[in-house]
């Protein structure tokens, strides 16, 4: 049943993350909190995601904002450290509170209009917040997300341009917690049974991509991000005060 569920798990991110450029961590690393231990749930994430943005670059590279691109990775460059250090001395129970509340009180921010206007400051910033989340928890995603949805980016965009900067920001994360606490045979085995369904997953999100209009992906977004939200904070509040 676990084997099931895991598969489900990678399956559905897969096709989500690549019909809208995000998505896999998103949903992903909540679930596979519940079957594998926090470190190493989190370099599955990692290990899958660097797999899907890799091969869907190739198709879509035309389309990213390399300005922007660059921007989020040199902000990157500064919370990935800050991230490191959190996944080492910090409860994760405490993080995912912390972090359910922000994607619930900025998600709703969205739904009522709330506008960011885009900078190069503000790259920046995201690129720092998404680098020190990824190091973390492997969620580089909501920042990101939030930010587009808040500036208004269309979808080509916003899912090239999130598919680059993940297979950087994925690649260097993996390689600081392989430095600093090292990589289980449990995460290599899991991670190579899940590819077959990944490569299914990109295949039919492709399909998908093709059929979602930008008011659809934008609804998609925000019940993506609601039901992201409202699960951490139910399980980090069960989780911190024990009830069974």
């Amino acid at each position: 049943m676990s084997i099931l569920f895991f598969i489900t798990i990678v399956m559905g991110a897969s096709v989500l993350q690549t019909s809208t450029g995000f998505g896999f961590s998103i949903v992903a690393t909540p679930f596979l909190l519940l079957l594998f231990e926090p470190a190493d749930a989190i370099q599955i994430n990692l290990l899958l995601s660097i797999v899907i943005s890799g091969c869907l670059l190739t198709t879509i590279a035309k389309d990213v904002d390399t300005g922007v691109l660059k921007r989020f990775i040199a902000g990157s460059i500064f919370g990935l450290p800050i991230g490191a250090v959190i996944f080492l001395l910090l409860d994760m129970t405490k993080l995912k509170l912390g972090i359910s509340v922000l994607i619930i009180v900025l998600t709703l921010l969205l739904i009522f209009q709330f506008r960011i206007r885009q900078s190069k400051k503000g790259d920046a910033l995201v690129g720092g917040i998404s680098g020190s989340l990824t190091s973390s928890v492997g969620m580089p995603g909501p920042p990101l997300l939030l930010y587009f949805a808040g500036t208004g980016t269309q979808k080509a965009t916003l899912r090239a341009t999130t598919l680059a900067f993940y297979l950087f920001i994925y690649v260097v994360s993996l390689l600081i917690q392989w430095a600093v606490a090292g990589v289980s045979r449990t995460v290599w085995t899991s991670s190579g049974i899940a590819l077959p369904f990944v490569v299914i997953g990109l295949f039919a999100g492709q399909l998908l991509f093709k059929r979602i209009n930008e008011n659809t992906f934008r609804v998609v977004t925000y019940i993506i991000l609601l039901g992201t939200g409202l699960y951490l904070l139910v399980d980090s509040l069960r989780d911190l005060f024990y009830i069974q």
